[in-house]
């Protein structure tokens, strides 16, 4: 492996794909189609290297890279690492993680994008814009170079919804980036907090100087446990809009429903994920103390997203909406195992947010197969699919399956130990939380039987069953979640190193 450049080519490989896209005029659809699969193609092999190495005992620590990169000025009474950013990029388990299921659910949403009608050209170049950001984000060695990365993928998913979304896809959009901007906006107030006071925004150094009473000495001011608290909050705020935490929704639901189903994949499986890993690389890492002060708030906040996800999800008509509460139910779960603060429940939470990240995935690139086919997601227009598309109807139920927490596949893995977890901590919130777990299985029920065995519909009955191009990326993730589910060593394995400084960090 590359020890200076490699995590730099992982993320930005998908710019190569822009710069030839620029170049092949629009006409050439099936050129540009073909380009813009493979220009996933290198990230997601890099990301897979460099997950295998890992599992056979690579230091993760040999691709870590730091390049100087700005300096806010120079003072005699300060060190020449004293209001520098500079270019920092290193991952543990948890990002590389991250990062993997960011690879392949790109390159599997590119293959999806097959049901994109227009302007081919714009979209894949925005796609690939899209990967970089997101990539970035996990990769990031500092608190600024994160927040760039971060705003890097508002700009291309504002487009991408405004431009290739349904019928009221600028509402979604314009509402994608006010809710999304005001959580940056926190999230910037934060950084900028953090950076006044330390002088700093190494992620590392951080946690050092908020941790460790004699690396806070080389603060520049000291930070108050007031100010902490309120650090914090904003931090549950910023993270919260993008997670979501109810009542910060209300936005992603549009986006659900209006977005391209390819785009929702990404969005679903990647973007909304990025909250709760804010929440646990920088709430809980930064601010563990504070952070154990709110914990039982944290976990009543993931019931109540579970309950209130659920319920609604069961009342809804369209298949695009029941997917959308469902998402919002299931980020409960993240809350639950982070509110629990042990082991059991922080594993939960990470893999809940690997585990959804599959699952939603699988679900909206069914969404996409069936929409393309019928014309329309509403329940009562798609009774009868099971004679007409068996396939797509078989692969819908296992998408189910997994969502409920059916044994064998990974959403039973990670709600299971998310609640192991807060049934130590607090049995009468996990108690009221289970009802959520029955609701689950009521309203994915209730719609994936409605759509396969009700009463026959002519559109659907027409309806051709999957191809070979969409059957690929439904078996890789439908494969991915029973992995996950018989064999979670695989996820754990990774992951162990990072919750344990996790839990060193809240003194357990």
């Amino acid at each position: 492996m590359n020890e200076t450049h490699f995590l730099s080519l992982l993320v930005f490989s998908p710019l190569l794909g822009i710069v030839l896209l620029a170049f092949v005029p629009k006409a050439q659809e099936q050129t540009i189609k073909l380009l813009g699969f493979l220009a996933t193609l290198p990230s997601l092999i890099l990301a897979l290297f460099a997950f295998t190495q890992y599992l056979r005992g690579y230091d993760l620590k040999g691709l870590s890279e730091k390049h100087a990169w700005i300096h806010f000025g120079k003072f005699s009474f300060l060190t020449e690492s004293t209001f520098a950013v500079d270019y920092e990029l290193n991952v543990d388990g948890f990002a590389l993680v991250m990062i993997v299921l960011t690879a392949l659910l790109a390159t599997l949403a590119a293959i999806a994008s097959i049901h994109i009608k227009k302007e081919w050209k714009g979209y894949f170049m925005l796609f690939l814009l899209l990967e970089i950001g997101m990539l970035g984000v996990f990769a990031a060695g500092n608190f600024i170079l994160f927040f760039i990365f971060f705003e890097l993928t508002l700009v291309p998913m504002f487009f991408l919804i405004g431009k290739w979304g349904y019928f009221e896809k600028e509402r979604a959009a314009y509402s994608y980036l006010l809710y999304n901007g005001i959580g940056s906006a926190i999230l910037l107030l934060v950084i900028l907090i953090l950076f006044a006071r330390t002088g700093t925004s190494n992620i590392a150094v951080l946690k050092e100087m908020l941790h460790d009473p004699q690396a806070a000495a080389q603060m520049l001011a000291p930070i108050s446990n007031d100010l902490r608290y309120g650090l914090l909050i904003a931090l549950l705020i910023a993270f919260g809009v993008k997670l979501p935490i109810v009542p910060l929704h209300s936005w992603m639901l549009r986006v659900h429903v209006q977005a391209p189903p390819s785009i929702v994949m990404l969005h679903s499986g990647v973007l909304l994920k990025i909250g709760a890993f804010g929440l646990i690389r920088f709430g809980m890492g930064l601010f563990p103390e504070q952070f154990q002060r709110i914990a039982t708030w944290i976990a009543i906040l993931g019931v109540v997203n579970l309950l209130y996800g659920a319920f609604l999800a069961f009342i809804q008509e369209d298949f695009k909406m029941v997917l959308a509460y469902s998402s919002i139910s299931h980020m409960g779960i993240v809350l639950i195992g982070l509110g629990a603060l042990n082991e059991a429940g922080i594993q939960g939470a990470i893999f809940q947010v690997v585990s959804h990240g599959l699952i939603s995935a699988l679900l909206f690139l069914l969404v996409s197969i069936m929409y393309e086919r019928v014309g329309t997601t509403t329940l009562a227009h798609l009774g009868g699919l099971a004679k007409a598309m068996p396939v797509v109807s078989g692969f819908l139920l296992a998408g189910a399956m997994a969502s409920l927490g059916l044994p064998g596949m990974s959403g039973f893995i990670s709600e299971f130990t998310a609640f192991l977890g807060l049934f130590k901590a607090a049995p009468v919130v996990a108690a009221v939380g289970t009802l959520g777990i029955i609701m689950t299985a009521v309203y994915l029920l209730r719609a994936v039987l409605n759509m396969t065995y009700g009463t026959a519909k002519r559109s659907a009955m027409e309806a051709e069953d999957i191809h070979v191009i969409e059957l690929a990326p439904v078996l890789v993730l439908l494969g991915c979640i029973v992995l996950i589910g018989v064999y979670p060593h695989i996820l754990a394995q990774p992951l162990k190193a990072t919750i344990e400084i996790m839990m060193n960090g809240l003194g357990g």
